[in-house]
């Protein structure tokens, strides 16, 4: 989301960096474009002002002019400003005695029956008990989609049907939840594809029923600034608890991301980062931070890791290596997310890449695909895949034999070059790495 911002940024940086002293004027300078970058990506006009003010009061004073690296400094301030501005990590409440109530509230096609079920999700893993509410009744299919969600992971559905009355079927829900041992219940309300009074006193009538300990704003971030002045109407009406925003995958300004708690006030509790159930994270402002300057983020990549069972696996020597492996890594790699979200977590690597350059899955998927029609045997020594064998691969793979050519090439070379850097361990650029 965050990609045109996150290079301006490092475009600026590069260029403080050039510079052994920075002058007032530098700074000032600086910050103009720091400015026009962040109005570009749709970041509301006060939380830029904010932003920036506070900024230079650091950045022109003692903090900057003796330090060593002032560039590194200016960067140090943005960082932690921006840190700042994103707000403090608020865990959701769960407290008094059980069933705990979270309320989801938010604009239609905002994605929150898919948030209900992964939040439903989250929370299974700390040792609740969800149960899952379709309280939407006037969206088609609202019900159904909550419930195909509730049987792929195994969470219970409460719902009444189209029919039924939504604070009626809230009531009955926790009346439910205590009768079947559950320990959360999680409400999917109606939504509108645009604020009316008619939907804000359904859902005041729901909260005034039923007390959620939780209410919380599901926000399109793709919205841009629409999305915080829907937040600011929300908690206006039912004084939201939280927020927690979605698509932040998608290839939007990402500007409502950075204003929308600065604006309302309210923390950010979630954000979700892709369409899988498991893919929703709590929200850590150090985290997004990084990734929005360029710096990357290790920490989340790591917890990916770790979560995905791949830091205990121990790697073959160069001269090992077959296409049995490559494939098993790409499919370990998938396990994480995007090959652009994975790159985006590394430090440094944006900057390294050519200006523009998107990482295809849709690549990588055919080469996986061109793998996956060999024999055991042709992915074990792909010395002996002769004309026919390359011919059968293509039409197995949907690829032509041009495209299997290249990839056994490149297989081959990296093979080498993998042989190569092994050979000269503890010298040169291996050295630096097993200091």
């Amino acid at each position: 989301m965050f990609e045109g911002l996150t290079q301006k940024f490092q475009q600026i940086f590069d260029r403080l960096g050039r510079r052994g002293v920075l002058t007032e004027a530098d700074v000032d300078a600086a910050l103009r474009e720091i400015r026009l970058a962040l109005l570009e990506a749709d970041v509301h006009y006060t939380v830029v002002r904010d932003f920036l003010a506070r900024v230079r009061e650091r950045a022109v004073g003692a903090e900057v002019t003796r330090s060593l690296t002032p560039a590194q400094q200016v960067i140090k301030i943005v960082y932690e400003e921006l840190v700042k501005t994103l707000g403090s990590p608020a865990p959701i409440r769960l407290t008094g005695s059980p069933p705990h109530i979270v309320m989801l509230v938010g604009l239609q096609g905002s994605g929150k029956t898919t948030t209900a079920a992964k939040l439903a999700l989250r929370l299974r893993k700390t040792g609740q008990r969800p149960l899952l509410v379709a309280a939407d009744v006037y969206r088609p299919a609202a019900i159904t989609q909550l419930e195909v969600l509730g049987r792929q992971l195994n969470i219970p559905v409460y719902q009444e049907g189209p029919e039924a009355d939504p604070v009626a079927i809230a009531r009955h829900s926790l009346r439910f939840a205590r009768d079947q041992g559950h320990t959360l219940v999680i409400l999917d309300t109606a939504g509108r594809l645009h604020i009316d009074d008619e939907m804000m006193r359904e859902l005041e009538a729901i909260r005034d029923a039923i007390h959620p300990g939780e209410i919380l704003l599901v926000v399109d971030a793709m919205t841009g600034q629409d999305a915080v002045r829907a937040a600011e109407a929300f908690h206006q009406r039912l004084g939201l608890t939280g927020l927690i925003l979605t698509k932040l995958d998608g290839d939007a300004r990402g500007g409502a991301a950075i204003s929308i708690r600065a604006v309302t006030g309210v923390p950010i509790k979630f954000i979700g980062v892709g369409e899988k159930p498991d893919q929703l994270e709590p929200f850590q402002p150090e985290r997004l931070a990084s990734r929005i300057l360029g710096m990357g983020d290790v920490a989340t990549l790591a917890e990916k890791v770790r979560a995905a069972g791949l830091e205990a696996e121990t790697p073959k020597s160069a001269k090992e290596l077959t296409l049995e492996d490559f494939l098993k890594q790409m499919q370990n790699l998938k396990r994480l997310g995007s090959f652009s979200e994975i790159l985006a977590m590394l430090p440094g690597v944006g900057k390294a890449l050519p200006a523009g350059l998107q990482v295809d899955d849709k690549a990588i998927k055919r080469l996986e695909a061109i793998v996956l029609s060999m024999t055991p045997e042709e992915r074990k020594d792909p010395r002996i895949l002769n004309a026919s064998r390359r011919k059968r691969i293509a039409r197995g793979s949907g690829t032509s034999v041009q495209e299997i050519n290249r990839f056994i090439k490149a297989f081959e070379e990296t093979k080498a070059l993998m042989k190569s850097l092994e050979k000269n361990k503890g010298r040169g650029l291996m050295g630096m790495f097993r200091r």
